[in-house]
């Protein structure tokens, strides 16, 4: 091959190249929703609650959600997500919270519905806030955990997110990793992995079951109770109406919820193990009074 011959070459190689690059950036681009400063408005819709009770700020990037005797608040993303890392920073209600219960949440908003639940559920002034998660797949539920925070959860901010890809779920408080969820042999017909989920967040009166079985009453002198959110940080793929949405399950996406948390890594496991050796305080994996037949119904509690 003649030397121009071989220098034409390379440049149309170097152009088809540029080309691909370019169509899969754009490929991501459309598949990705990665609102690390959106606005509230830009990401969420009200969901329900008077005007009152939900106050933006200035700029748009936090709000508050408030109840009062007469109704909770809540709001709910405009997008749906078939995985991704989904965070958000919650300041809790402060004093006396019992019965008051604030969720950051992902629903699929089906008959038979997936669903991953941070729940922080109220208590009396000076004790811990207990944070319950669950998990449901297609409408079956039950799976909760509960763990004390290990600070004042309505002293300031802490980071709040789900990581959920192909291979696991991990909620994390912070940093640190409370709970997994790894796609086994053993859990995967317990693996929500083909519908998309709404993120949602909201606050409520639980005072029937929240705060020590229900023994604790909201006390409606301290209303309105206030909740603080901000930093809304959706990075997941977009569902684009497609079942399954190949955007969503291509083996060459690559941000980084998908290709680099296949499992925790050591300083995750320890975090993750300093957690529920220190602050766990249920687990329905070794609730044999609630549910004798544990091991034949829950087979993901058998997982390695």
């Amino acid at each position: 091959m003649a030397r121009s011959q071989r220098t034409s070459a390379s440049a149309m190689w170097t152009l088809v190249l540029m080309v691909v690059a370019a169509l899969t950036a754009s490929a991501r681009a459309q598949s990705t929703n990665t609102l690390d400063t959106s606005t509230f408005d830009q990401s969420f819709n009200v969901l329900y609650g008077a005007d009152n009770q939900i106050e933006r700020s200035m700029d748009g990037r936090a709000v508050s959600l408030s109840m009062t005797e007469l109704t909770g608040s809540g709001f709910q993303s405009k997008d749906t997500y078939l995985f991704g890392q989904l965070s958000m920073k919650l300041k809790l209600v402060p004093g006396d919270a019992a019965g008051v219960v604030v969720c950051f949440y992902l629903h699929t908003m089906t008959e038979n519905h997936d669903e991953f639940d941070f729940e922080f559920l109220g208590n009396k002034s000076g004790e811990p806030v207990i944070l319950q998660t669950n998990i449901y797949a297609n409408g079956n539920g039950g799976r909760e955990e509960r763990i004390f925070l290990w600070f004042d959860p309505a002293e300031k901010f802490h980071t709040y997110t789900v990581l959920w890809n192909h291979n696991q779920v991990v909620f994390y408080v912070d940093s640190v990793p409370i709970r997994v969820l790894r796609n086994t042999p053993q859990s995967q017909s317990f693996y929500p992995k083909v519908r998309p989920m709404y993120v949602f967040s909201s606050i409520w009166n639980g005072d029937d079951w929240a705060t020590r079985g229900g023994l604790d009453k909201v006390n409606w002198t301290n209303a309105p109770f206030l909740a603080h959110y901000k930093d809304f940080k959706m990075n997941g793929c977009v569902y684009n109406g497609v079942d399954p949405s190949p955007d969503c399950v291509s083996p060459f996406y690559s941000d980084t919820w998908w290709s680099t948390h296949d499992e925790l890594n050591a300083v995750e496991l320890r975090k993750l193990e300093w957690v529920r050796s220190n602050y766990m305080i249920y687990d329905y994996c070794t609730d044999f009074t609630r549910y004798p037949m544990l091991a034949t119904n829950f087979t993901e509690c058998a997982a390695p």
